[in-house]
């Protein structure tokens, strides 16, 4: 007689939003400061103290408690957030954020937005104390916002396959390693375009793991790539960080990480926000690739080009136009409105609707989808246009490794 199969152990019951509004009000009550470190007087990218801010904004996605202050150093241009979060700030604003897009298997892999994630627009990326957990609060989808529903399709297999096509010209590598991969759809769009090639991801979060059952990568590494180089060490022909930099309190020490899981000879793949795009200025908080609180860092080019020379990087491409992804406009709107309609029912939010409240959200969510279908027209109209002006939201650099080893002290 065969042997009876275990039966597979019953899940924890998620606990009720009753129960996780307690946990956040409880946190929420000594305020918001200690999710901070205190406030730098200088760049973190040059050192200089001329700094201005550039934006002041609350969390215009989830609605968290807050203000987040973006800073831009007057010598370099350098964007980073000040004061920023610690490891406990962004555990407290990561979470029910990346368990919303987790619940729908998105289909933007560096879910980023960014993002933003999206290729080109991720909506953001796991980082100290691993946000992107699911964590005992997950809300499993039930809490996305009117902005993260909106701004989740945005990005596509086609924006993948765009992004992998930008290797073509190389020799085809046999290994490929896409940091910050999330449920790894840019590995399998891009092993349509490289066949011999393997892929693997990295993620901080067990969305890596899902991603190598679902056979869309080869190894899934979890963790951050800096403390996995002994590892991984030259072992990757291609590493690819798409809208990943942007999430890294230290981007330098991502790209020494990356540089050295590198072959001599190999290519660094990087896409992030381009913080001298024109929508900034014109939209302010309202422009999506701001993506405060996840976005810590926002670099402009010059200064990643020069960063990449420092290190011994041959740069042989770089591109403002391609990597525009059309949804400015379509983002804007989408925060813009969300931030006006009736509150849903957040845990962190001190009590849940009223039933008029949630019926006027229903209604007014719908009434305010034909705006954002024209506004997503727009945005892809305009597009051929804007990706050959300042007003190209993106940037793509490839970089080859020479044979000098990067520095790799912090």
């Amino acid at each position: 007689m065969p042997p009876t199969l275990p039966t597979p152990p019953t899940p924890p019951a998620r606990p009720t939003v009753a129960q996780r509004r307690a946990a956040y009000l409880g946190e929420l009550a000594k305020g918001t400061d200690h999710f901070h470190e205190p406030r730098r007087a200088d760049c973190p990218w040059c050192g200089s103290v001329r700094l201005r801010t550039r934006l002041r904004t609350p969390d215009l996605l989830q609605h968290k408690p807050g203000t987040f202050v973006v800073d831009e150093c007057e010598d370099c241009a350098h964007a980073f957030q000040n004061p920023r979060l610690t490891t406990e700030g962004l555990a407290f604003y990561y979470r029910d954020f990346y368990e919303n897009h987790d619940s729908h298997d998105s289909h933007d892999s560096h879910d980023s937005h960014d993002g933003h994630d999206s290729h080109g627009e991720q909506m953001g990326h796991g980082q100290p104390g691993q946000p992107g957990e699911h964590s005992k609060y997950s809300s499993h989808g039930e809490h996305a916002s009117f902005a993260e529903r909106t701004l989740r399709s945005r990005a596509g297999r086609r924006r993948h396959e765009a992004a992998a096509r930008a290797m073509l010209p190389f020799p085809e590598p046999e290994s490929w390693l896409d940091v910050g991969t999330g449920h790894g759809h840019f590995p399998a769009a891009a092993k349509e375009l490289f066949t011999y090639t393997a892929f693997d991801g990295l993620d901080p979060t067990s969305r890596v793991e899902k991603a190598r059952i679902a056979g869309r990568v080869e190894e899934a590494h979890r963790g951050r790539l800096p403390d996995l180089v002994d590892r991984l060490r030259a072992r990757y022909d291609v590493v690819s960080m798409f809208h990943h930099l942007e999430h890294s309190p230290d981007p330098r020490e991502e790209l020494r990480a990356a540089l050295a899981v590198l072959r001599p000879g190999g290519h660094l793949l990087v896409e992030v926000p381009d913080p001298d795009c024109a929508f900034g200025a014109l939209l302010g908080k309202w422009w999506v690739s701001y993506c405060q609180p996840q976005h810590l860092h926002l670099m402009p080019l010059r200064n990643l080009l020069d960063e990449l020379d420092e290190l011994g990087c041959s740069v042989v491409s770089t591109d403002r136009r391609e990597p525009h992804v059309p949804y400015d406009l379509t983002g804007a709107l989408a925060l813009a409105i969300g931030n006006r309609l009736p509150g849903g029912d957040e845990p962190w939010r001190p009590a849940p609707p009223t039933d008029l409240q949630r019926t006027l959200r229903t209604v007014l969510t719908r009434a305010a989808t034909p705006l954002l279908a024209s506004a997503s027209v727009l945005d892809h109209a305009l597009a051929p246009l804007l990706r050959r002006t300042r007003f190209s939201n993106a940037y793509r650099i490839i970089a080859r490794k020479n044979s000098r080893e990067p520095f790799l002290s912090p």
